[in-house]
């Protein structure tokens, strides 16, 4: 480990001459739980600010308040503050009513029936009171989607799941009555599904499913969403000044059903194109609340005695990160696509590389101070979802991967041994060259993979690989890379699109353009092709519709099988906005691992002073405790 840090700090000095990226360029319940104890105790601590006002630089502005068109995150995260959903994630990831008081599922799973809550009004950006939302809101939102002139981003969201949704969005039906989106009374909501889809409610919460008042979306026309007095309101925050590139103020809306829950009565945003690289200063000066201390000024705030306990890391995101083996080599003769495809499909070989990879080395790249924190051993991340109070990565055979090492120097030089016999007798020459390509616009990957590479080589020798590093521009880095087949080993990454462990299969699907897979030929100790025997447990998995314990169990014993056979090797989770300084503590949001339950403010309070490591180390330690007992009683 000295040599390998001692390597880090000559690396890291030279890619900083060499390199000018400073970020990684991303890879393309029910309701009525009980409520379980609140995280910490900094309320009765007297911790929380007096003032709750909320100050942020921005430099990526909206493009429309349209929220039953653009799906762009920017404009999604104001969007989710003005207009309420049917149910809502709370603080630790259970959903709970919101404008659906309850609702019930048909035995078959087809037919879902919501009860709404009577009262909620719709106001415009004064607040005045123009009408009662009601269930028809959630009809016109549908048809305005699904309609096709209106290009709306989120339609295919909406016509994946509602029966008949897609033949009237490519206009083969006209009749909109014919759609599975019922009224059946002023407060009584009903949807039909094409097809059971157990991860629905989880749909709930996207713009997609959004409600919108008939009669006001019909005066504006083409005109609404284009200002904040071209919107109606029924959420937490009412836009009540929007200057593009200027600012924009959200007030709490006090006419809001769910009130009493909204600490923080204003959202203060402030233009500045300058608000990533200045971000620290303003934070210094007071002028915001939040800032992202970026990795190139991080050393400065740790060594600083009076910005230290001012920097806190962010919240992990829902993005994993894991190593590819390339299944389907397109790379040049050069680095011998032929002999990798021996090489490839014996598992020894595979498995390794997987025993030799130090991933700690590597995450210290990008995080020097606590690297651990991100590194996980399976695709589907921790807290993404669970059945019965047990978390997706706790199931089945994942369970025993959770806490797993898989770096063990003893098993890589073992296992090496294997693969040279194995190979040798399958016609492999030696060294075996292993194309990893990375992209150029981030400096930190470029070190990681220069770690990697040393670290590998060391370990396993020369002899037996050798690693050609691809440096590639992020224009068409994908196109050039990953999609191409042009790589032997990468680093990819995937996120989740729903609430069901299946949207973590996707990139495995035979015909994707991840690892390709379906090309290998290994089999197991019954002959049987691996790639078949995965596929087939993923397949058998997705027709669970109805015992959903048994569907995440089946789920779960499959992705163990693609990392036990080491078709990938799991690397980390996204670290959200990394370290950054602030007064928000990220535990009192909404939570969920989908969807645009975290942009929301609900629940959200300010701290009197900047959030410290330890702080925010300590307040996850019991959010977690306490997420797990939510989803206990929310089981129950």
């Amino acid at each position: 480990m000295k040599r390998l840090i001692s390597l880090l700090l000559i690396l890291m000095l030279i890619l900083t001459a060499c390199t000018g990226g400073t970020t990684q360029e991303p890879v393309d319940n029910q309701p009525g739980a009980e409520e379980p104890a609140e995280v910490g105790d900094i309320a009765e601590d007297g911790k929380y600010a007096s003032e709750q006002v909320y100050k942020y630089a921005y430099a990526e502005e909206i493009t429309t308040l349209n929220y039953l068109v653009n799906t762009t995150w920017v404009d999604m995260s104001v969007s989710a503050n003005l207009v309420d959903t049917l149910a809502q994630y709370d603080k630790y990831g259970v959903l709970q009513p919101a404008l659906a008081e309850s609702w019930e599922v048909s035995d078959d799973g087809f037919e879902w029936t919501f009860h709404l809550r009577k009262g909620v009004k719709w106001v415009d950006f004064e607040g005045n009171e123009v009408a009662e939302t009601t269930a028809d809101d959630f009809v016109s939102s549908a048809k305005y989607i699904l309609t096709k002139k209106n290009e709306s981003e989120s339609a295919n969201i909406v016509y994946s799941v509602i029966k008949n949704a897609e033949a009237y969005y490519n206009e083969e039906i006209t009749d909109f009555e014919q759609v599975g989106v019922k009224a059946v009374d002023e407060y009584t909501l009903v949807y039909t599904l094409k097809d059971p889809v157990p991860y629905f409610e989880s749909m709930l919460t996207y713009v997609s499913f959004f409600p919108v008042y008939g009669p006001f979306l019909e005066e504006m026309g083409e005109d609404f969403g284009i200002a904040n007095s071209a919107i109606l309101y029924n959420g937490p925050y009412l836009l009540t000044e929007f200057e593009p590139q200027m600012q924009r103020i959200l007030t709490k809306n006090n006419t809001y059903w769910d009130k009493d829950n909204i600490f923080v009565t204003e959202l203060n945003y402030k233009y500045n194109k300058e608000s990533m690289a200045l971000g620290g200063e303003l934070f210094r000066r007071g002028e915001v609340l939040h800032a992202i201390i970026p990795p190139s000024n991080l050393d400065e705030w740790m060594n600083n005695p009076e910005l230290k306990d001012k920097v806190s890391p962010d919240r992990l995101g829902t993005y994993t990160y894991f190593y590819a083996f390339n299944f389907d080599p397109k790379f040049d003769s050069e680095y011998e696509p032929e002999n990798w495809k021996i090489a490839v499909n014996n598992s020894s070989f595979r498995k390794s590389i997987m025993a030799a990879f130090n991933r700690i080395a590597t995450m210290t790249t990008e995080d020097p101070y606590n690297p651990e924190y991100r590194i996980i051993n399976t695709i589907t991340p921790p807290n993404f979802a669970s059945q019965n109070g047990l978390d997706y990565t706790a199931t089945g055979n994942l369970a025993a991967l959770r806490d797993a090492e898989f770096y063990n120097e003893t098993d890589a030089l073992a296992l090496k041994e294997k693969a040279v016999e194995e190979l040798t007798q399958a016609g492999a020459k030696f060294p075996v060259k292993i194309l990893m390509p990375y992209n150029t616009n981030s400096s930190y990957w470029a070190l990681e993979a220069q770690v990697a590479k040393q670290q590998l080589e060391t370990l396993l020798g020369t002899d037996y690989i050798q690693i050609a590093l691809l440096p590639h521009a992020p224009t068409g880095f994908l196109d050039g890379t990953r999609r191409a087949g042009n790589y032997s080993l990468m680093k990819c990454n995937w996120g989740p699109d729903y609430a069901d462990p299946q949207t973590y299969t996707d990139p495995f699907r035979r015909g994707g353009n991840y690892n390709f897979p379906e090309y290998t030929t290994d089999v197991d100790a019954e002959g049987q092709n691996l790639y078949d025997v995965y596929e087939g447990m993923v397949n058998e998995a997705k027709a669970e519709l109805i015992d959903l314990t048994a569907r995440y169990e089946m789920f779960a014993d499959a992705e163990a099988y693609l990392i036990n056979n080491a078709f990938v090797i799991p690397y980390n989770v996204s670290g959200g906005d990394g370290y950054v300084a602030s007064y928000v503590l990220p535990f009192e949001r909404p939570y969920a691992p989908f969807g645009i339950a975290t942009v929301t403010w609900k629940g959200a309070r300010l701290l009197a002073e900047p959030i410290s490591m330890d702080e925010f180390n300590k307040f996850q330690e019991e959010w977690q405790a306490a997420r797990d007992d939510a989803l206990k009683s929310a089981a129950k």
